[in-house]
């Protein structure tokens, strides 16, 4: 049987992918708080309370010797709280611009792997009676969904908790195992655990139908994702190399009127989040002279694949399918119809099942082999960007005692990705979070007005309202760097 903390293939890969020193592969996210932000020390003393609820924040990774396993989690007998929980303050006016730019240099850093693999910032002098908190995690760790709900956990649904504090619970850190039982139980399992496939197939063996249409299923299954990644997605200004460094912007929008857009126009909220980057992208394009005229993108879409008797536990179940950037159509209502034919074809056909399966085979690779995979993956050219969809809590949630007012999320870029956008709603709102390399991407703030915009093209389009927005800050105009991947 194979140890239970050990990672799985698929989170593996995630370390693999940050070998070049580029890529950062944490998630992240900023949740901007009303009220005055709470002491260091008793938000130290909070977070204490709530660690038993997420015990992987309390373990490091250990390497398995000679590459012979992937790594596994160990408590760290060194855990101090108060190397993850940092503290800083932002300098006057402390504006939503300076905090981005904070977060930018935050997302810039990459996490020690020689500690548990998460860090949490509280920033305080923002301004209009505000402060915020920045949290990491490492994409080995935790993905998007799961961690909507470990975050939560230093969260309350009401502003006061009913009863008495929760008092921290004791915690020892088991004995941290030797090199040599690292090697020995990763030479183990190699040997057992193939053992347990084999068992499995003589059994399916017994029943020769069964077995034969699994396999057919499987085959057809991975076929199908192979197929449409066999094309080289187009050049764009978008991938290309990649530095160390970061910029981070959001756009705040209203979840009613996303919902109000997709019940006129016959779809889902996540074909109007893709609709609106399409547009977004395109005009950027055109905005800097790239031809668009017949291009269409293609966005690396991951799913989550969790079961409900799963939410709340670590580790990645996620799959991805490929959905289409139509970027050369300029009439918002046309480009949310190509976008929901493909997507509702995709849930219909076995790609989407197909990028599952790999994510499992994953599990029975050789670490050699899976290192290899992610530095290949890193320099493809399958997809132009990650979309990402996450749904967040749709209840007002408190940090002792402050509302937690918005949710910014992050995905990470991986090498020759210079930007990535994710998404997350959170009490009626959804916000929509984009990282870019310094370097190739300087002017992301123009990026970030253009999704703004494309919103209320798609909803004036699609006979809807849009919601009324903050005031918004005056774009960077520098340009983007014109070298094509």
């Amino acid at each position: 049987m194979s140890n239970p903390d050990r990672l799985t293939g698929l989170d593996a890969s995630f370390l693999h992918l940050e070998r070049g020193g580029q890529a950062h592969m944490h998630v992240a996210e900023v949740l901007v708080f009303d009220g005055r932000a709470p002491g260091y020390v008793e938000l130290v003393d909070h977070i204490r309370t709530r660690l038993d609820l997420v015990p992987r924040y309390r373990q490091r990774l250990a390497s398995v010797p000679l590459g012979q396993g992937r790594p596994v989690w160990i408590d760290d007998p060194h855990f101090n709280v108060r190397y993850h929980l940092r503290h800083t303050g932002l300098p006057a006016p402390g504006d939503d611009t300076t905090l981005k730019q904070l977060a930018g240099r935050l997302f810039s850093q990459p996490l020690d792997r020689n500690k548990p693999l998460w860090e949490l910032w509280l920033v305080d002098g923002l301004s209009d009676d505000r402060f915020a908190v920045i949290g990491k995690a490492h994409h080995a760790l935790v993905d998007g969904v799961s961690g909507v709900d470990i975050t939560t956990v230093l969260f309350d649904a009401r502003p006061a908790p009913a009863g008495s504090p929760r008092a921290p619970s004791p915690w020892l850190a088991r004995p941290a195992p030797t090199n040599a039982q690292l090697l020995a139980e990763a030479l183990i399992e190699r040997v057992t655990v193939p053992g347990e496939v084999a068992r499995g197939l003589r059994r399916a063996w017994r029943a020769p139908r069964k077995l034969a249409s699994a396999v057919g299923a499987r085959l057809t299954e991975l076929g199908a994702f192979a197929w449409a990644g066999l094309e080289p997605a187009p050049r764009t200004p978008y991938n290309v190399p990649i530095g160390p460094h970061r910029l981070y912007e959001w756009v705040d929008a209203d979840l009613d009127t996303f919902k109000a857009i997709k019940n006129a126009l016959g779809g889902t909220v996540n074909d109007v989040v893709l609709t609106v980057v399409a547009g977004a992208l395109g005009r950027h394009m055109r905005g800097h002279d790239h031809p668009t005229q017949g291009v269409e993108l293609r966005a690396l879409v991951p799913i989550s694949v969790r079961t409900e008797s799963g939410r709340g536990a670590l580790g990645n179940h996620v799959a991805a399918i490929w959905a289409p950037l139509p970027v050369g159509e300029s009439d918002p209502v046309a480009v949310f119809e190509r976008v929901h034919t493909s997507m509702d074809g995709l849930k219909a056909s076995h790609e989407a099942v197909g990028a599952q399966t790999l994510t499992e085979l994953t599990d029975f690779a050789p670490p050699t082999l899976m290192s290899q995979a992610a530095r290949l993956q890193s320099h493809q050219r399958f997809f132009n960007v990650v979309v990402t969809n996450v749904p967040g809590p749709q209840q007002e949630l408190y940090l002792l005692g402050r509302p937690l007012r918005s949710i910014y999320p992050v995905v990470p870029l991986a090498e020759n990705q210079a930007v990535g956008i994710a998404v997350m709603s959170y009490d009626g709102k959804l916000g929509f979070g984009l990282l870019g390399d310094l370097d190739a991407l300087p002017d992301l703030g123009e990026l970030a007005l253009l999704v703004q915009e494309s919103i209320e093209e798609l909803a004036l389009a699609a006979g809807v309202r849009p919601a009324p927005t903050r005031p918004r800050a005056r774009a960077n105009g520098a340009r983007f760097a014109k070298t094509a991947g």
